[in-house]
């Protein structure tokens, strides 16, 4: 296998492969209150070409497949597709974003398939508030998935939480306990301004390790035991299964680190996720394009990664073509 480096010493090891623009959340930091319009099936990337193109980057440094969405349980055959990647042999690290709410029924099953892990997105327990941002999901059937995931053995469950406004100690105490429960990770990701929804950024990385540690647990310490393909600062509270993680994509980016491109399902390598760098794999693919054509479309990608966002840019601030939902967070 061939090492890829960018043009800042970034190892580039890791492709995050959305699968579909569709999902049966209408989240509010995702999409617009009108939504947006979805791609013709046409236009979506077939599992044969996202082989290919999984197959062909693997020889040239990515060892390492998150498949997203849209939400990616809802693509029919994602399970074939899963087993698929890992008779490959040689991606070692296939995980999955989802937002649980059809996990329950499918977790063992891609578990069997090679799936390594999940991430889920929790951002409230609360029935109200999930519904609210979720646009009608059902918070017990994401808490479902999770207990699934854990059974079946898709460790470590990840669990993202969003800092919004809606967060409370609540919230809070239900995670703090399952920390000590369960062999999960629970991660806060600062709000990032970049959508139209109503929410607003919830408390600081900061406040939310005092909060933690005002619960009466133990003290969080900082651990290096736990290392992920993220962005993550790990911290364990004492006789605790899991862990909690810390991303700070404002406050203290980790944009030095990034070792990541990103495939659109509708064929478009992207460098960074807070970009509108984009390059036509699927034009390319569907006119006769060669193994070594997709190389130099995805070399081309990693060139182009920037050193860095713009969003704590002075005058940095950037338009975005396309929302959340549509690029696979």
């Amino acid at each position: 296998m061939i090492s890829m480096y960018d043009g800042h010493n970034r190892k580039i090891n890791y492709l995050r492969v959305s699968v579909t623009d569709r999902c049966n959340f209408r989240c509010v930091y995702c999409m617009p209150t009108q939504g947006v319009n979805m791609l013709r099936h046409e236009e979506i990337l077939t599992y044969e070409e996202l082989l290919r193109i999984i197959r062909v980057v693997s020889h040239h440094g990515v060892s390492k497949i998150r498949l997203t969405g849209g939400e990616p349980l809802v693509r029919r055959g994602i399970i074939d597709f899963i087993r698929n990647i890992a008779d490959l042999k040689t991606i070692t690290d296939i995980s999955l974003t989802t937002n649980g709410s059809l996990l329950a029924t499918m977790a063992t099953k891609l578990k069997a398939a090679g799936l390594t892990r999940v991430n889920i997105s929790l951002d409230t327990i609360d029935p109200d508030q999930f519904q609210n941002i979720t646009r009608g999901g059902d918070v017990n059937e994401t808490i479902r998935g999770m207990e699934a995931a854990l059974t079946a053995g898709l460790i470590p469950v990840k669990l993202n939480v969003v800092l919004t406004n809606i967060i409370t100690e609540r919230d809070l105490a239900y995670f703090v306990d399952l920390v000590h429960r369960e062999p999960i990770s629970i991660r806060f990701i600062e709000y990032m301004p970049i959508g139209e929804s109503q929410l607003a950024a919830g408390p600081s990385i900061e406040e939310i390790k005092a909060m933690i540690n005002a619960f009466g647990r133990g003290t969080l310490k900082p651990t290096l035991d736990i290392r992920g393909n993220g962005p993550a600062k790990y911290f364990y509270l004492p006789q605790a299964k899991g862990s909690f993680g810390f991303i700070t994509p404002i406050s203290d980016h980790f944009c030095g680190v990034c070792n990541r491109i990103r495939l659109t399902a509708d064929g478009k390598f992207k460098p960074c996720l807070l970009s509108n760098q984009e390059i036509d794999v699927k034009a390319a693919l569907r006119d006769g394009a060669s193994d070594n054509d997709i190389v130099e479309l995805f070399y081309n990608t990693i060139a182009d990664k920037p050193q860095g966002h713009t969003l704590t840019n002075a005058g940095g601030e950037t338009k975005f073509f396309r929302k959340m939902s549509q690029i696979g967070g």
